[in-house]
């Protein structure tokens, strides 16, 4: 592997303005292509075989007038001045408000409050709820216009109208947590490099990567339906990851070119080293990403496979890309004040570097180290234990948004069981809907936790009905989870009916299941595969296991924090967060996959420094030492510029946003300055020679891939270098 990409790295730097130029035709192909073949994205969630997907499929087939899976919109009406919604001016503006709705594209129908019953007991509160023919995501620009046009013209009567439901358009966040991101990260490359070429380059190939990345992904959504999230998992992932393994080949080249080597050998020991890392750290990512498959919910495969393209094609322009700008640069990239260094271990006289007195800390008392960071983190993590999962619903959105209006309005004039309606399919196999829906929904009405059951809706045939049940309790609680159930378990009580639990909170309740029971075999998969990539990488059985124990105590640590902020509300107010609840269900496997991937990228390039001192013979405990000090730098750079990436989406208005971009970010402050910094050297240090340790029918067994470089550094050694300069750019 070393050689190979030794020699590439010298192919790319010679050929430098072909391989620019090939790119440029890369880039320019998959612009156009996005561009000519885009198609829409969408945000609706399905889960094959979910029992509300299926009443939905079920509806679709035999009461297709229902409309179970297209978008609603509830608007609510509150007097302001304590006279009811019957008064004469008020009754008007709702009525009218109705008919405008009605009339509005894509809406199949509109129930009245005064003839529905949907006013509250002082009838001071009320609201109309509107059934779109189509899913939220393909509510029309006309239709989003006509509905804000109705509500803006029923506020003209005095009335309070706020609307809740999926079919409300969403404004689009501004990017400025990526902005902040590449700010900072551009800060961090020039205080590292010291020179603004040398901080230009990662910048440069991020940005290319990602362009090309997103564009494909773009262009893929013309073939196939991808969720409006998967390109911004994409753009989060891919920017970062770029921008790291750019940082840890140039910082290798720089090493290179201050032992006295010419530019093109430079570049191709660069790459043959810190290359290798780069490729197999970017495997351990893929792995994680595409093992999102085995949940089985198509939006997250979908999510995971866009962000494994990205992190590859970030890859490949890390090896190729790269190298060929290297060439271009010339010796420019070290920078003025240290074109004169010759010696990779200078240093000014008198002064010693943070992380050389940091390890050395670690290692003269490596079990106190271990026990106080151990404790620590596991101590952070013990709110793990209350962790509950759910979807964002208009409970989650900002305070002062029409959406978290309207649910609290509702809550106050009804119950918090209104935001949250459940569709109960009654499916007779001999015809008699009617019949076996007044029993299924009399045995309905004697469960604790329901306020209210409507009367059945049948279908033409007579062999589908419907039953509108509202819970006591809010969408995102327990008590409405348990309630779910109870209704589940009544299928088979009514003969000759069978009974299914649809509807948005019913589908939210599968979802945040599903994620659930797929945490742990997930968790299985990636760990045991990247233990695999790892043991090949490092020819050691306890190196991937610190490795994946190290990752462990990280991932139980933010799981921790997370439900502290946004399930418990502690220190919400400094972070701006409003309203707390349920974790988003999908936040704990997407997390997994990628702080794993991330988190085996700092295992990758802090170690693999550490096996290539410890192969050339240096003792076990100096190796460590050695291996940290000149891997410290630039893996501390690649986590501050990782945490600003993520961090820098706190800042947005909505829960759902800030909670991701909290969890990537303290994972890996967590994983990269406390697990990799300091675990890993302490848990190295007590290990000595036996880190390395491998059976030696395993050793057989195993291919060696020489990812630190080994068998290079042996071949160069017998083909000395060229004698004479190579000529490089000014």
């Amino acid at each position: 592997m070393a050689s190979f990409l030794y020699r590439l790295g010298r192919f790319a730097f010679h050929r430098r303005w072909w391989v620019v130029g090939a790119w440029l035709a890369v880039l320019a192909a998959t612009l156009i292509g996005a561009a000519a073949l885009s198609g829409p994205t969408y945000d609706s969630f399905r889960i094959p075989g979910a029992q509300s997907q299926r009443a939905i499929d079920l509806l679709a087939e035999r009461f297709p007038q229902a409309s179970a899976g297209g978008a609603t919109a509830r608007v609510v009406f509150a007097t302001p001045d304590g006279r009811t919604l019957r008064d004469p001016v008020y009754r008007q503006a709702v009525e009218a408000a109705v008919a405008d709705l009605r009339q509005a594209p894509q809406v199949a129908s509109v129930d009245d409050p005064f003839s529905s019953g949907a006013l509250n007991e002082t009838g001071t509160i009320g609201f109309a709820e509107a059934t779109y023919q189509v899913p939220a995501d393909q509510v029309s620009e006309a239709a989003h216009a006509a509905l804000t046009s109705t509500v803006d013209d029923a506020r003209v009567s005095g009335l309070r109208v706020e609307v809740g439901g999926d079919a409300l358009a969403v404004d689009e966040e501004q990017a400025l947590g990526e902005v902040i991101g590449v700010v900072v990260a551009a800060i961090v490359l020039v205080i590292t490099f010291g020179s603004l070429v040398a901080a230009g380059l990662p910048l440069l190939t991020a940005i290319v990567g990602i362009t090309v990345g997103i564009s494909v992904v773009t262009a893929a959504s013309g073939f196939a339906e991808l969720s409006s999230e998967t390109p911004t998992i994409a753009l989060m992932l891919g920017l970062a990851v770029a921008i790291d393994y750019a940082l840890f080949i140039v910082s290798r080249y720089r090493h290179e070119l201050a032992a006295g080597r010419q530019p093109q050998e430079a570049v191709g020991r660069a790459v043959g080293t810190a290359g290798s890392a780069v490729v197999f750290a970017g495997l351990t990512v893929i792995i994680a990403l595409a093992a999102l498959s085995v949940v089985g919910i198509p939006f997250l495969t979908q999510m995971g496979l866009a962000a494994a393209f990205t992190v590859a094609v970030a890859v490949v322009i890390a090896l190729t890309l790269l190298p060929a700008l290297l060439g271009i640069a010339g010796r420019r990239i070290v920078g003025k004040r240290r074109r004169g260094l010759h010696s990779p271990d200078s240093k000014a006289p008198g002064r010693t570097a943070f992380s050389a007195r940091w390890v050395r800390l670690i290692t003269r008392r490596p079990v106190a180290v271990l026990v106080l960071t151990v404790v620590g983190l596991g101590v952070v993590a013990l709110p793990t234990l209350d962790m509950r999962l759910g979807m964002a619903d208009d409970s989650t959105a900002a305070k002062d948004t029409t959406q978290r209006k309207a649910y609290d309005l509702l809550s106050e004039g009804f119950g918090p069981g209104f935001n949250g309606p459940l569709i109960v399919v009654v499916d007779s196999r001999n015809g008699a809907a009617q019949q076996a829906a007044e029993q299924v929904a009399t045995r309905l009405r004697g469960i604790d936790d329901v306020s209210a059951v409507t009367e059945p809706a049948i279908n033409q045939a007579g062999d589908t009905a419907i039953l509108t049940v509202v819970p006591s309790s809010g969408p995102s609680t327990a008590a409405t989870k348990d309630l779910v159930r109870e209704i589940r378990q009544q299928d088979g009580e009514v003969p000759g009916a069978d009974i299914a639990v649809t509807g948005q909170t019913a589908i939210n309740i599968d979802i945040s299941t599903k994620l659930g029971d797929a945490l742990i075999p997930y968790l299985a998969v990636v760990v045991g595969l990247a233990f695999i990539l790892l043991m090949l990488v490092f020819r050691s059985l306890l190196v991937p296991l610190t490795a994946t124990v190290g990752f462990l105590l990280s991932i139980a640590a933010t799981f921790g924090a997370v439900v502290a902020v946004f399930q418990k509300g502690w220190f919400a107010g400094a972070l701006g967060v409003d309203q707390v609840g349920p974790i988003t269900s999908f936040l704990p496997v997407v997390m997994i996959g990628i702080v794993f991937g991330l988190a085996m990228d700092y295992q990758v390039f802090l170690v693999t420094r550490m096996r290539e001192d410890y192969v050339r013979g240096i003792a076990a405990r100096h190796a460590v030492i050695s291996g940290f000090e000149h891997s410290a730098r630039v893996v501390t750079a690649a986590a501050i510029i990782m945490i600003s990436v993520f961090s820098g989406f706190i800042l947005a208005p909505h829960a759902i946003i800030k909670s991701i971009g909290f969890a990537l970010g303290i994972a890996v402050l967590f994983d990269a300055l406390i697990v990799r910094m300091t675990i890993v050297p302490a848990a190295m240090t007590l290990l000595g020679r036996s880190a390395w340790w491998l059976p030696r029918w395993l050793d057989r067994l195993l291919p060696n891939v020489d990812v630190e470089g080994e068998k290079l550094r042996h071949q160069l050694e017998v083909v000395p270098e060229p004698a004479g300069p190579v000529p490089v750019s000014a």
